[in-house]
């Protein structure tokens, strides 16, 4: 089969315009006609033949192809290796066959060091790909990054979910102390999430739970059937006491207006604020309430995080649900089918707060991946504009480890149905807060925080525990 790289970019973008901007958009032209048309060989390197599923928003590519950039290549260093490496190289084929353009593409495993020789040296690449946007926020500060367009925060307003959420973690302080947007989130992550087994809660007659006042009620219900109500294991080797974190992540939006967790993250309001604790208490009254947990709090620290959710799935049961990430699917015994053997429910926010405010919505809790130019390549600028077209979501959807907030997206194009669910709580949601550990200096959000929780698990109270991680944060400064 030819190569792309070997066909000229002149007739990959004559082959563009004419089918996809044309033929496609008046009904759609089949893959075997792309491919005649180009030779066999640009089309045959895309996953998805453009026009053959008209699922897909393709008069993107069209509009893509006005581009005309031949002879230019982008550099993209991202911390993708293995399969996801290759799952963003196929977005990328697109915008390369489209416009001509050469994209190196580079993942590493130590991307956060990289990036920062990388930097220093004066050698980065042109865009970026960060997996938090804390480190955004230090190479903003240092002049690094080049700002986003000055309508990227109304976009994301108006086409993200919780979009105004998404603007505030890619907006930081440049060199000259003004925030301004200066990353583009592609690739989200979710948290918010309850496993459970389907069929466990078909022959009890369990409704799932729409409110935490609802949840409570539930665990208390299966505590008076003799049952335990839940798994929770926070071993992970040297970062044991990590999952904690997130639960009390999960209370601080759900307590509170999205400003106090803001608040919390970035040390504007101390950590034993009153509210900290009762969001600590209010992990507690999962993890610290007698017959609520598998093995008793004792044994939650000594539980790997690997290992918990196996609970689940023995006869009977060991426990009932599962708080945890979309990635714990992985954890499942072998041949585990979700939506059969498994499902999941959105970990709920409260129907009845007195919050002197209107109802918070469906906070979730994630985390995502922060596109950022490094350098003033226009070619580097249009691939970032790449971004934002639906296709290039799709075309990552419709295979597999995606999720997106863009709501211009046909989520009837999500590789599987456990996606397609996932996708749906992520554009219900009304507010979106990354790991909020992530964003706090490591001695604390991968210190102190950790070790605290396994402190308030073992029975030390919440106020004492707030109050040492706070004296920890302390001397930090």
């Amino acid at each position: 089969m030819v190569k792309r790289d070997m066909i000229c970019p002149a007739r990959i973008r004559s082959v563009t315009r004419g089918l996809v901007g044309a033929l496609l958009l008046a009904g759609g032209v089949s893959g075997g006609a792309m491919d005649a048309a180009a030779g066999g060989g640009a089309a045959g390197d895309l996953v998805f033949p453009p026009g053959a599923d008209p699922r897909f928003h393709w008069d993107d590519l069209a509009a893509l192809a006005d581009h005309d950039l031949s002879g230019q290549t982008i550099t993209i260093l991202s911390p993708w290796t293995g399969p996801d490496k290759a799952l963003v190289e196929s977005v990328i084929a697109y915008f390369e066959t489209a416009t001509g353009a050469r994209v190196l593409h580079g993942g590493s495993d130590s991307f956060e060091q990289q990036i920062l020789i990388d930097a220093e040296a004066g050698s980065p690449p042109d865009i970026a790909v960060f997996p938090q946007p804390g480190l955004v926020a230090d190479l903003a500060a240092k002049g690094h990054l080049r700002p986003m367009p000055a309508d990227t925060a109304d976009w994301l307003s108006a086409h993200y979910a919780a979009g105004d959420s998404w603007a505030g973690l890619a907006r930081h302080a440049g060199p000259d102390g003004v925030p301004r947007l200066y990353a583009f989130p592609y690739k989200a992550e979710l948290k918010s999430l309850v496993w459970y087994v389907p069929e466990n809660f078909a022959e009890a007659g369990l409704s799932l739970p729409r409110s935490q006042e609802d949840l409570l009620a539930l665990s208390d219900h299966l505590v008076r059937l003799g049952e335990t109500p839940w798994c929770i294991g926070l071993g992970s080797g040297g970062a044991t006491g990590w999952p904690a974190t997130d639960w009390v992540e999960e209370f601080m939006l759900r307590l509170y207006p999205p400003q106090v967790y803001d608040a919390w993250v970035s040390h504007a309001i101390p950590f034993d604020d009153p509210r900290v604790i009762a969001a600590i208490e209010a992990f507690g009254a999962f993890v610290r309430t007698p017959g609520y947990v598998a093995g008793g709090p004792a044994a939650v620290a000594a539980t790997d995080f690997r290992d918990s959710p196996a609970g689940l799935f023995t006869l009977p049961p060991r426990c009932w649900m599962h708080r945890q990430a979309s990635f714990i699917p992985t954890f499942f015994p072998p041949g585990t089918q979700i939506g059969r053997d498994v499902d999941f429910f959105y970990f709920p926010a409260y129907a009845d707060r007195d919050l002197g405010q209107p109802v918070l919505g469906q906070p979730v809790l994630g985390s995502g991946a922060f596109w950022a130019r490094m350098s003033d390549a226009p070619a580097a600028a249009v691939f970032l504009s790449f971004l934002r077209s639906p296709l290039a979501h799709e075309i990552w959807m419709a295979q597999s480890g995606f999720l997106t907030p863009h709501r211009g997206v046909n989520p009837d194009l999500y590789g599987d149905p456990t996606l397609r669910k996932m996708g749906a709580i992520l554009l219900g949601a009304s507010l979106f807060r990354f790991d909020g550990s992530d964003l706090m200096p490591g001695a604390i959000g991968a210190g102190a925080f950790w070790t605290g929780m396994l402190d308030y698990v073992a029975g030390a109270p919440a106020a004492q525990v707030a109050a040492q991680i706070q004296k920890t944060w302390d001397s930090l400064d």
